[in-house]
C-alpha cells in the first residue's frame, strides 16, 4: 500500500485505467443486503469508484482512504455526489463512523491490505445488527482468446528475476488477493450467512463479474498502474518508458512485455497496434457476510 500513499504515483492515471466494476456485482450486493440503506461505507475508497456506485442507493457514504492523493483524486471525481463523505484514515480506524450505524461496508480490491486483527473489532462496533460486509478483489487479467499473450503477462508479472516484476509485490497482501481472499474470514461469532462468489476464466462455476473490451493501449497502461511496477521503478530508476517516437530506445520491463506480447500474435504486428481490442476478464472472488 506504500506504493499508492507515494508522491511520486500517478493517482490520475490509477483513476483513468483501473478496471471498473459490474453492473451485475453490484445487483448482487444489493440484493443480499437488507433492511435499512441509510449510511455505507467503502474501505479502501481509491479514487472512489465504489462510492459513486453506492451513492444512490444510500441517503450517504462514508468513504476512506489512507492515501492523500487517492482521496484528493476521489473528492474531485465526485463533486456531484454531494451525499459522499471522504476521510483520509486507515480501514481499521473509522473515528467519523458511530456505534452501530452503519448499514454496508464495502472494500474493492482493497480487502487483501487490511490488518484482520484490528479491522473486525472496528466492523463489530460500527455496523449494525443485521448489517452487509461486502468485500472482494481480483486477480491480473486474461486475454481471453491470446493464452500465449496471458503466459508472457504472467511471467513478467511473477518472474524473480530482478527485472521482472514478481519480487516487487507487496506480501502477503498480493497472495492473499492471487489466492481470492480465502485469508480473509468473517469471525463466526459476529457473522452469519456467509458465502463466497470465486471465478477463474477458462474454469466453470463462480460469477464473471469483472471483464472488460480494452484496447492494448489501454493494458498497457493499466499495468503500469500496479503497485509492483511503481516499486519496480524506485529499483531501475534509469530505466524509463520508451518515447512514442522513438522505436530504438530499449525502455522499461513494460515495454519489453508488450514487445514479446506483440511477437506471439500476427495481429498485433501492426503500426498502431495500441488501438487494436481485445477481450479480458479477471479471475474474482466476491465475499458477503451479514452481522449478527
Amino acid at each position: 500500500m506504500a506504493s499508492f500513499a507515494s508522491n511520486t504515483f500517478s493517482h490520475q492515471l490509477y483513476a483513468a485505467f483501473r478496471p471498473t466494476y459490474s453492473t451485475q456485482l453490484f445487483s448482487a450486493l444489493l440484493a443480499y443486503h437488507r433492511g435499512p440503506s441509510r449510511t455505507a461505507l467503502d474501505l479502501g475508497t481509491g479514487h472512489g469508484l465504489v462510492a459513486r456506485e453506492l451513492s444512490p442507493h444510500f441517503q450517504r457514504v462514508l468513504a476512506s482512504d489512507p492515501s492523500a492523493g487517492m482521496i484528493q483524486e476521489a473528492r474531485q471525481l465526485s463533486t456531484n455526489f454531494p451525499n459522499i463523505a471522504f476521510h483520509q484514515e486507515r480501514a481499521e480506524e473509522c473515528p467519523f463512523a458511530a456505534d452501530a450505524k452503519v448499514d454496508l461496508v464495502t472494500a474493492a480490491q482493497a480487502a487483501h491490505w487490511f490488518d484482520y486483527a484490528k479491522l473486525w473489532p472496528e466492523m463489530r462496533r460500527i455496523v449494525r445488527s443485521g448489517g452487509t460486509l461486502a468485500f472482494w478483489g481480483y486477480k491480473d487479467h486474461v486475454l481471453v482468446s491470446y493464452p500465449r499473450a496471458t503466459n508472457i503477462i504472467n511471467e513478467y508479472a511473477y518472474g524473480q528475476d530482478p527485472w521482472l516484476l514478481g519480487s516487487y509485490w507487496q506480501q502477503p497482501g498480493r497472495s492473499i488477493v492471487q489466492q481470492k481472499l480465502r485469508a480473509v474470514q468473517p469471525p463466526v461469532e459476529d457473522w452469519e450467512d456467509v458465502s463466497r462468489d470465486e471465478y477463474e476464466p477458462g474454469v466453470e462455476g463462480g460469477t464473471r463479474f469483472m471483464h472488460a473490451r480494452m484496447t492494448l493501449g489501454s493494458m498497457e497502461e493499466y499495468v503500469r498502474t500496479w503497485s509492483s511496477f511503481h516499486a519496480w521503478q524506485r529499483k531501475w530508476p534509469d530505466r524509463t518508458r520508451r518515447a512514442p517516437e522513438n522505436n530504438d530506445q530499449r525502455g522499461d520491463v513494460i515495454d519489453e512485455m508488450m514487445d514479446k506480447i506483440r511477437e506471439t500474435e500476427p495481429s498485433f504486428q501492426r503500426d498502431d497496434w495500441k488501438d487494436v481490442e481485445v477481450d479480458v476478464e479477471w479471475g474474482s472472488a466476491l465475499i458477503l457476510a451479514r452481522r449478527r
